[in-house]
């Protein structure tokens, strides 16, 4: 393993304490926890938007903190979710009198830590409702998308909610939003070698040689397939079949497409990925309105990529064009 850390057990506190003080006009942390938040939160009357997961994803959830994006993060050691008394904290450092979402990708253990902490927040008539982001097709056929993982969409979730929370829009109507941009959001991935856990210096999983595997998740969770490496073209066709099939997506409709980074694939592959991604769907007759190239969900130095498609209608558009200022993700 070859990292520049200190001690593997400060790690993800470390990690918080550089961010905090890269971003001091930006963030807070809040009671020296792993749980920072916007330097101007709780915001009165503003819906709040908590999200949170595991660390070694970054730039999410950590970075996907400011106005137009989430209110508040809580972080937990590596791949591992958060527990309940720093979640209750984020959701504390968020409620301006107006509710508060919990908006967290679909692992069971963030399920059952988040719910435990809106359980005790709700006991402090704190009003608060989930959403969970459930976009990873591999992870569980179609009639049970409900199990599925949440992974690359988050970011543009996030974005959505942020900017929504922000126009005003009331809680109930925010949840329906997200509800409708998760079920129109459907990525999928392909891994062509494993990362390195900090604490252990341990791989995720080990894949041969000349080996790619798809569907393979975030934290090493099996894949559906491992095939023999492909090039970049046929790689994008067989991810893109997939997603197009599953939603599906149909002649008309417009999408944002998401090239996710892994943590070691260079923005040159992205790029050759994204030509192939504008050729096949303009053939298929699906219209992209919006690329986005970079690391926005990573797993340490894994090698691979994801591919994300969010078909928009005209409210997903307008809270996805809306402005945006964090540390990981801006739009003007």
């Amino acid at each position: 393993m070859r990292k520049l850390i200190n001690n593997p057990e400060n790690v993800v506190d470390e990690l918080i304490e550089g961010f905090v003080l890269s971003n001091n006009r930006k963030v807070k942390r809040i009671k020296g926890l792993n749980v920072v938040a916007r330097a101007d939160a709780p915001i009165k009357g503003k819906v709040g938007i908590v999200i949170g997961g595991g660390a070694g994803h970054e730039p999410l959830f950590l970075e996907y903190i400011g106005k137009g994006m989430a209110d508040c993060e809580v972080h937990g050691q590596v791949f591992a979710a958060p527990t309940p008394d720093k979640i209750i904290e984020a959701i504390r450092a968020a409620d301006g009198g107006a509710g508060v979402i919990l908006l967290y990708n679909n692992y069971a253990g963030d399920v059952m830590n988040f719910d435990m902490a809106q359980d005790m927040a709700r006991q402090e008539g704190i009003k608060v409702g989930t959403v969970r982001i459930n976009d990873e097709i591999s992870s569980a056929p179609r009639e049970r998308a409900q199990d599925r993982r949440g992974t690359t969409s988050d970011h543009v979730i996030i974005k959505i909610a942020g900017a929504a929370s922000e126009e005003g829009l009331d809680f109930k109507t925010i949840i329906k939003l997200l509800k409708k941009a998760i079920y129109n959001s459907r990525s999928l991935g392909v891994s062509l070698s494993a990362c390195t856990l900090p604490e252990t210096g341990q791989a995720t999983f080990e894949l041969e040689e000349g080996k790619m595997e798809f569907g393979m998740g975030l934290h090493g969770e099996a894949g559906i397939k491992r095939v023999n490496l492909m090039d970049a073209d046929t790689t994008a066709t067989t991810i893109l079949g997939l997603l197009i099939e599953d939603l599906p997506f149909s002649k008309g409709d417009s999408v944002i497409a998401i090239v996710n980074g892994y943590g070691s694939t260079t923005r040159m592959e992205m790029f050759i990925v994204a030509r192939k991604i504008h050729s096949y769907l303009g053939q298929s007759g699906i219209k992209i309105y919006a690329t986005e190239i970079g690391e926005f969900c990573t797993s340490q130095e894994m090698a691979g990529i994801s591919i994300t498609l969010i078909k928009l209608d005209s409210d997903i558009k307008k809270y996805y064009e809306a402005p945006a200022n964090s540390p990981g993700y801006k739009k003007i």
